[in-house]
């Protein structure tokens, strides 16, 4: 058997059975999660070109779309992934070499789902697939630092929950991993420089892409069985040689995704919520601040830091400010919050935020790399212009698999992303659907995202 055939084994046999009580119930706050993500970007600008796009196509009506209206399989995962995506506020798996987040999976597997007419049991599964393969190709094949964008390992994983979601057999799940593989290996320019709208929408592109060659596959269409080995294949084009031994995984890779506190990049946590904590400790303005100095692990540093992937006091998108943790340092310390509103464009322009931002500097540590990604850590120093210096040193933020979230933080999580666009009956309905999806179909969740209201985009 060639690697994607041992994959698509893994991925045919996967039984709900063989998932923890653990994993049920942080599959479903991962969903949760997500979907309250989704509905607070229902107001972000590039969600309006998405939707017209897809208002213009306009063809069959298959799927629910989050915020009304119907749609085919293909359109319904990329717009309703590029709302999980575009806020930046899901979750996401820490690898040696890469981060990914594979509730990026999530939208495309509910629209194949609700094409399918499947239960809440072979949803909650076909998730666990998807972030078992997502998480353990980010392990053993990253490809960061070949230049290449994390969304190369999503191809395989969203054609991977797809595939269990419409019960293909193990040929037409191999075709179809190999056929979304190959064609969809994307450029790290897209995190890297002067950031564009593509940033958030790179995913979505690959959810909708992969679901599509899924559906070739499921009607017959073959792939290059040895994509990952093969002459000129994944391997020897971009990853190297890795292995894992399909036969023996588990589904347990979900656990170790972590969700996020604040609405900003995942490597910024600790040190957001680091800031926080001293502003509360101590009585000080931002005004009083002199300097500040942060030094995190070298991953942090080179994405969000002013490192290998740009300049990061240049700050004037949502999606520049938040990849910048200068920026999100200082916008927290303003406003004692990050969330959306804190990369509105007249918030990102304010003089105060960009002023402060140019007095912090980025210094990466070799003692808090050897420690990532098991842990996230990152000392904080402020200088004050009175003298006094504010320090605090954390290994991890609430959020981090050492110190997961609860359901009913999540569920707070939802509730305020939420409240603009939905009323108190329709949020408890969604919450309480994902609480017991195992006695709904997928279809049951479906229908109630398409009542969330669909604001006038900004």
């Amino acid at each position: 058997m060639t690697i994607v055939q041992q994959m698509a084994s893994f991925i045919h046999h996967a039984a709900f059975d063989e998932l923890s009580g653990i994993a049920r119930e942080q599959i479903k706050i991962r969903i949760l999660d997500s979907l309250g993500a989704a509905i607070g970007a229902l107001a972000s600008g590039p969600i309006r070109s998405v939707r017209a796009h897809i208002d213009d196509f306009g063809r069959s009506a298959q799927c629910s779309l989050i915020g009304g209206g119907r749609t085919s399989p293909d359109f319904a995962a990329l717009n309703n992934s590029a709302l999980v995506r575009y806020l930046d506020f899901n979750d996401s798996y820490l690898a040696t070499g890469e981060t990914c987040h594979p509730s990026d999976n999530i939208a495309a597997i509910m629209a194949a789902g609700e094409y399918a007419g499947v239960s809440g049991k072979l949803f909650m599964l076909a998730i666990a697939v998807s972030y078992q393969v997502h998480c353990r190709l980010s392990d053993e094949a990253p490809v960061r630092a070949k230049g290449f964008d994390h969304t190369t390992q999503g191809a395989y994983a969203v054609a991977a929950g797809v595939s269990k979601v419409l019960q293909l057999d193990v040929d037409k799940t191999a075709c179809a991993l190999s056929i979304s593989g190959t064609p969809l290996n994307a450029l790290r320019v897209t995190r890297t420089g002067a950031l564009s709208h593509w940033k958030g929408l790179a995913y979505p592109y690959t959810a909708f892409a992969a679901l599509s060659s899924t559906f070739l596959a499921m009607r017959g269409v073959t792939g290059p069985m040895e994509v990952f080995e093969g002459n000129k294949g994944f391997q020897e084009s971009i990853a190297g040689k890795f292995h894992i031994a399909w036969e023996k995984e588990n589904l347990e890779r979900v656990n170790l995704t972590i969700l996020k506190k604040f609405n900003a990049e995942i490597h910024s946590q600790t040190i957001l919520e680091s800031a926080l904590e001293l502003l509360k400790a101590h009585a000080f303005q931002p005004g009083d601040i002199r300097k500040i100095e942060i030094r995190t692990f070298d991953v942090a540093y080179h994405i969000i830091g002013g490192g290998e992937e740009g300049n990061k006091k240049i700050v004037r998108t949502k999606e520049e400010a938040d990849h910048s943790l200068p920026y999100m340092t200082a916008v927290a310390l303003l406003d004692g919050q990050v969330l959306p509103e804190q990369y509105l464009p007249e918030r990102i322009r304010r003089a105060d935020a960009q002023a402060l931002l140019q007095k912090i500097d980025v210094t990466p540590s070799e003692a808090y790399s050897r420690k990532f990604p098991g842990k996230m850590p990152g000392h904080l120093r402020i200088h004050l212009r009175d003298g006094r210096i504010l320090e605090i040193e954390k290994e991890d933020y609430h959020g981090f698999h050492t110190r997961p979230m609860s359901w009913e933080t999540v569920r707070q999580k939802f509730e305020k992303l939420t409240l603009p666009f939905t009323d108190r009956d329709l949020r408890s309905r969604i919450v309480d659907t994902v609480y017991a999806l195992e006695k709904h179909s997928v279809s049951d969740l479906a229908q109630l995202l398409a009542r969330v209201r669909s604001p006038e985009l900004r």
